[in-house]
């Protein structure tokens, strides 16, 4: 009866190491999925070549969005607009002289629309 005991500690105790084995190969087999992702990111370098060519499409951007800007204040500026109208927008809206001008200057005189706009 003692053998039996013995044999059974025995069974416990291969089966804790099969246990333990299986969990060590889990865990490598995750280890060696990370490692195919991060040699993956490794091996994809960003040229410098890249880099100019995307800092050059920004500046392009920004000089095209500034030219832009440029333009419409230009238009803006040629707009004729009333200084009572200015007023009245300045006095009913309470708002500053240079945006209640502005806005008049948006809608091309218009003070109706400019005070719908600036009231929504």
């Amino acid at each position: 009866m003692a053998d039996e005991e013995i044999n059974g500690d025995t069974d416990d105790i291969q089966h804790d190491k099969d246990k333990t084995q299986k969990k060590t190969a889990k865990h490598d087999s995750g280890v060696a999925d990370l490692e195919k992702v991060t040699d993956y990111a490794e091996e994809k370098e960003i040229s410098s070549q890249d880099i100019s060519g995307a800092l050059s499409l920004i500046g392009d951007r920004r000089n095209k969005e500034t030219a832009e800007r440029l333009e419409k204040e230009q238009e803006l500026q040629k707009v004729l607009v009333k200084k009572d109208d200015i007023e009245l927008i300045v006095k009913e809206m309470e708002i500053s002289r240079i945006l209640a001008e502005r806005t008049l200057r948006e809608h091309r005189g218009d003070v109706v629309a400019a005070l719908t706009t600036l009231t929504n």
